[in-house]
């Protein structure tokens, strides 16, 4: 399984790095070429042939950073491709985009256009808990605690398998499957705030890098390759710093650019 990190922070921002200035953007993964992990940073890394190889995106939830350039990838699509792009996410996002960004008012009706026949967009209901095939691929959506509607998803290449959590605060039955599957090969794990902002991350219901060591232990994987993102651009260097003092053995801050073979 190949993972392109598109955008891997919680938020857009210019960012000053030790070779000159970073782009953070917002979540976006590419998984072997065809399939993307939320939909916050596509074409503003992928060039006009990429982005006609995408089939299938999948949805977390409905906040902004996590589908932010999906009316982009629309846009640039019209008239580029023969089949609609699946967009697959539980009832509640599918039906949040239709009615607050679809909605021809904010946003043209892609799920409509040019169309009816042969719109960009096609809609696929995900359930939660029920594995559904995908780009050749298992894909089981898990609820988490968030403050909007939220999934993980474990993703199922053959034998092997990987976690991605969602925007989420302290849960139990994403890591409870992890916990009990074979194959598996990695944990992306969000880590939004530094520790001392703890307070904030209850409220908004997201992970500190305490936090997210809490939540690593109830896999009881302590080998596990673990991925950290949805770093908040303003705290990257401080939480980066406290995820490294962790001392969990093989976790990761990501960065846009990289991909991953898992």
């Amino acid at each position: 399984m190949n993972v392109r990190v598109l955008g891997c922070h919680g938020s857009g921002q210019l960012v000053p790095g030790a070779n000159g200035p970073i782009q953070c953007g917002t979540c976006g993964f590419l998984v072997n070429d065809q399939l993307l992990v939320d939909a916050g940073t596509i074409g503003s890394r992928l060039f006009l042939d990429e982005q006609r190889r995408i089939r299938v995106v999948l949805l977390t939830h409905l906040h902004f950073d996590h589908i932010r350039e999906l009316p982009t990838l629309a846009d640039n699509l019209v008239g580029e491709i023969d089949e609609p792009v699946v967009i697959a996410a539980i009832p509640e996002v599918l039906d949040g985009l239709r009615a607050h960004i679809f909605n021809g008012t904010v946003y043209p009706d892609f799920f409509r256009l040019p169309d009816p026949a042969r719109p960009v967009f096609v809609p696929y209901e995900l359930r939660a808990g029920r594995e559904d095939l995908l780009c050749g691929m298992g894909v089981t959506p898990i609820r988490v605690n968030h403050v909007v509607p939220t999934v993980g998803f474990l993703l199922r290449e053959g034998a092997h398998r990987v976690l991605y959590s969602g925007d989420t605060y302290q849960t139990d039955a994403l890591w409870q499957v992890a916990k009990e599957v074979t194959g598996l090969r990695a944990a992306f794990i969000e880590s939004s705030f530094p520790n001392e902002m703890d307070e904030l991350a209850r409220v908004a219901k997201h992970l500190t890098p305490a936090l997210l060591a809490q939540e690593f232990t109830k896999m009881a994987r302590p080998e596990l390759p673990v991925y950290a993102y949805h770093l908040k651009p303003r705290f990257r260097d401080q939480i980066r710093q406290e995820l490294g003092q962790l001392g969990i053995p093989h976790l990761t801050a990501l960065e846009e650019g990289q991909t991953l073979v898992l």
